[in-house]
């Protein structure tokens, strides 16, 4: 199972959970005030303990249909979509979840009445729309990002070991040209969008887009782990060319990349008042894109630094070429480069 597919799951265990807690208080609610109001009357024989099994046996069941729903399909067939666009169609289709759920209930006999069905239906429409809503606010922060942010993670700025890649795509300025500024636009997210799928594989996580090119970070472990740091740009090179046709076809011409690769501390923190984000500071961001800069030169596609090349297992699926100690622009002292092949690919 990918990476993917198992940060879908946890998606969908997470909204599994808050739906059976928010299943479980709708009847505590009803007992404590709707029922002291007489505002609805109990129905005959329907104790309180039926109540909280009957509504979370149907968030349950609301949670693996309108749940699977959200995260499997309209979050990614609509990911270009705006909110309004997305909740339409996500309240129809809780229409369709709740007509299942109220068949399945009379199948076992359930008691009920339309008022109740009503407020339920009022209810749960809510939870629906702000389950999507926090589903979509995920995406645009990215992948954990929002959670750090809501628990403030990194309010105190903590130091850590991460590996960032500059992916930059070649031949930028002349693609440009050649396509005009509208159809370039759509030429990256495309990219942008293909691509996406080999770094998460890899346990990568996008951090910035800057014009053409995507800052990839990795947690240090699971960088080094399998190489995976490096084998996420030989992935995003093979993807890319299983898509050649579409490119050539939509644009005339197939995407490539070169990448610079390096390893170090960085500080991690949350900045800004109107916009939040959680940024990385440190002279290895800066020393990355200088590496990436290298590529040009060197005419190469992957350059990494030397203490990143030391702390990866590269001899069973790369080719390694050492480029000496260079001194790269901005910095004092040299630094060992390593190019990398993978083996079989050229």
């Amino acid at each position: 199972m990918n990476r993917r597919t198992l940060y879908k799951l946890k998606q969908l265990g997470i909204i599994t959970v808050i739906w059976l807690i928010i299943g479980f208080f709708i009847p505590l609610y009803d007992r404590l005030a709707l029922f002291t109001t007489n505002a609805v009357t109990p129905l005959p024989k329907y104790t309180i303990a039926e109540a909280v099994a009957i509504n979370m046996g149907a968030a349950f069941i609301g949670a693996l249909l309108g749940g699977s729903l959200l995260v499997f399909y309209v979050n990614v067939k609509f990911r270009d979509k705006s909110y309004g666009y997305t909740i339409v169609t996500v309240l129809l289709s809780f229409l369709v979840v709740v007509t299942i759920v109220n068949i399945v209930l009379r199948l076992f006999a359930v008691p009920s009445d339309p008022l109740r069905i009503l407020k339920n239906c009022m209810i749960w429409g809510v939870v629906v729309g702000v389950t999507q809503l926090f589903l979509q606010i995920n995406n645009k922060f990215g992948q954990g990002v929002f959670w750090n942010i809501l628990r403030g993670k990194y309010n105190t700025p903590k130091e850590e070991s991460r590996i960032f890649m500059f992916l930059d795509l070649n031949s930028s300025t002349t693609i440009a040209e050649k396509l005009g500024a509208k159809k370039y636009h759509a030429f990256l997210k495309d990219i942008f969008t293909d691509i996406t799928n080999p770094i998460l594989d890899n346990k990568g996580e996008i951090y910035q887009y800057v014009g053409d090119e995507v800052i990839v970070a990795w947690k240090y472990n699971d960088g080094i782990q399998n190489s995976k740091c490096v084998q996420c740009f030989f992935d995003i090179k093979y993807h890319l060319q299983q898509l050649n046709n579409k490119y050539i076809g939509q644009y005339g011409l197939a995407p490539s990349f070169k990448a610079g690769i390096h390893c170090g501390k960085v500080v991690a923190g949350e900045v800004g008042i109107i916009k939040r984000d959680i940024t990385y500071s440190g002279d290895v961001l800066n020393t990355t894109s200088r590496i990436q800069d290298m590529c040009k030169e060197f005419n190469e596609e992957v350059i990494v630094s030397g203490d990143l090349a030391k702390s990866l297992r590269l001899a069973d699926k790369f080719a390694a070429q050492t480029l000496g100690s260079i001194k790269l622009k901005g910095k004092q002292q040299e630094m060992l480069l390593v190019a990398l092949k993978w083996i079989g690919v050229e």
